[in-house]
C-alpha cells in the first residue's frame, strides 16, 4: 500500500507501474472490488473498444485519454485478481521472452 499523498504525486511526473498501480487501488479499491472481475472486464472492453475508435482518428488528446482508461482498467483488473503488474512484466524486462508474435 501506498500513503495517502502517493495519489497527488502520481501526476506531477513519471510514475511507476507499481505507483500507477497502487493508486488506482487506492482510489477505486473498494469499488472495483464490489463489482467483481466479470463486471469490470465488461468496463476494460469498452475502453479498448473506445481506444481503438480513437486510433483511427486525428485527435491526440484523445488518443491519450483511452490509453489511460485502458490502462487504469488493466491495473484495475490486475488488483481484483491479486496479480503485481510489475512482477507480470518482469516477463520481458528481466526474464526476456523468445521468439515473436
Amino acid at each position: 500500500m501506498t500513503d495517502s499523498n502517493q495519489g497527488a504525486d502520481a501526476g506531477a511526473g513519471d510514475v511507476t507501474i507499481r505507483e500507477f498501480q497502487d493508486f488506482i487501488l487506492n482510489q477505486y479499491g473498494k469499488r472495483d472490488a464490489e463489482r467483481g472481475t466479470p463486471g469490470t472486464f465488461m468496463w476494460f472492453i469498452e475502453e479498448v473498444g473506445e481506444l481503438a475508435t480513437a486510433l483511427a482518428g486525428d485527435d491526440q488528446d484523445n488518443k491519450e485519454e483511452e490509453f489511460a482508461d485502458v490502462l487504469a482498467w488493466l491495473n484495475t483488473l490486475a488488483n481484483i485478481n491479486g496479480v503485481d503488474l510489475t512482477a507480470a512484466v518482469e516477463k520481458y524486462t528481466v526474464r526476456g521472452v523468445e521468439g515473436t508474435k
